[in-house]
């Protein structure tokens, strides 16, 4: 079996990697990031390590449910040559100013600094993405631009900005990790461990997270597809059929009988549900209020806001809020 040396100096992902499991963390995400490594430890001489970390050491539970034991806590792993944030639903409970310390000591060590996911926040809220390309879910990139205007955020897969490393989560940690491989070990060993991942080919960074619009809605009517495609990237406001008529270059009509037919639903409603599905994104995955959610999808009265939540969901904009993260914040002094 041929060996793998490094071909860099200084590695992109340098070990051990420490990473740390933020409560109600995504499994999916955590597993596509570490099998890379663990695959490509079979043909390296020094092979990658890694260590689970949690805020205090305790079992972390992840977003399905399941309990995973760490190695030990953040302050037990003194030597780490990069950290890797794995977070999904309302990163930010956890955030502390003692996070935000021990984030800084290890940038300051010149150690790589990375997200699966929601965990892109934690970093940005340390102030450790200014000026970075940096990404996270789609669900909440829109969110994640506003929050922090001093990163370059974008919708992609992955991004690598010198020794930081973001990406969206899912099955696109894979992706990231063939890439560090490749950096680290060159494309030959990257595609072999792609190989072993079932993986057919290294997807590149900069490819958009979503299927085109056509692929998910298998609608192909280009009238439609271009008022369905105006009202998926608006959700700060309600649009009139007369603007989306005007835009699809059809008679209002025209664009209510085809939507109709072809989606079967009118556009307002069409509409009004994808923003309601924005708001219950933003309200599960980040911090915002519900005040907040209902202004940044267009309500302009909140009560009316509710209504409709709870007429689409069956429960109030708030209990969701809450519902899927219970346990409470284990580092509990806030920055």
């Amino acid at each position: 079996m041929s060996t793998f040396t490094p071909i860099s100096a200084k590695p992109l992902l340098p070990g051990p990697v420490g990473f740390v499991l933020i409560p109600q963390f995504t499994m999916m995400a955590l597993a596509s990031a570490i099998e890379p490594l663990r695959i490509a430890n079979r043909y390296l001489q020094t092979p990658y390590v890694w260590k689970l970390l949690s805020l205090d050491g305790a079992a972390v539970t992840d977003d399905n449910g399941i309990s995973i034991q760490p190695h030990g806590s953040i302050h037990d792993a003194q030597t780490l040559g990069s950290v890797i944030l794995c977070a999904d639903i309302q990163p930010e409970r956890y955030y502390s100013r003692e996070l935000r310390r021990w984030l800084h000591q290890k940038n300051a060590a010149g150690i790589s600094l990375g997200a699966l996911d929601t965990g892109s926040f934690l970093l940005a809220r340390a102030g450790l993405l200014d000026g970075c390309r940096a990404t996270v879910h789609w669900e909440v990139v829109e969110a994640f631009r506003e929050r922090f205007p001093k990163i370059v955020v974008a919708q992609t897969l992955f991004e690598i900005d010198a020794r930081r490393l973001t990406c969206a989560g899912g099955t696109a940690a894979i992706d990231m990790m063939l890439s560090a491989v490749a950096i680290d070990h060159g494309i030959e060993l990257a595609n072999r461990v792609a190989e072993h991942c079932l993986h057919d080919r290294i997807r590149p960074g900069d490819v958009t997270q979503r299927m085109e619009l056509t692929a998910r809605s298998r609608i192909h009517h280009p009238v439609v597809a271009s008022a369905m495609q105006l009202l998926e990237s608006t959700h700060e406001r309600a649009i009139g059929v007369s603007e989306l008529a005007e835009h699809a270059g059809i008679s209002t009509r025209q664009l209510l009988r085809l939507f109709a037919q072809i989606v079967g639903e009118g556009p307002s409603h069409y509409h009004r549900r994808l923003r309601l599905e924005h708001a219950r994104s933003l309200l599960r995955h980040t911090a915002i209020t519900v005040t907040e959610a209902s202004v940044a999808v267009g309500f302009e009265s909140l009560a009316h806001f509710s209504r409709a939540y709870r007429l689409q969901y069956g429960r109030s904009p708030g209990a969701d809020r809450g519902s899927e993260s219970k346990s409470p914040p284990l580092l509990r002094d806030r920055a």
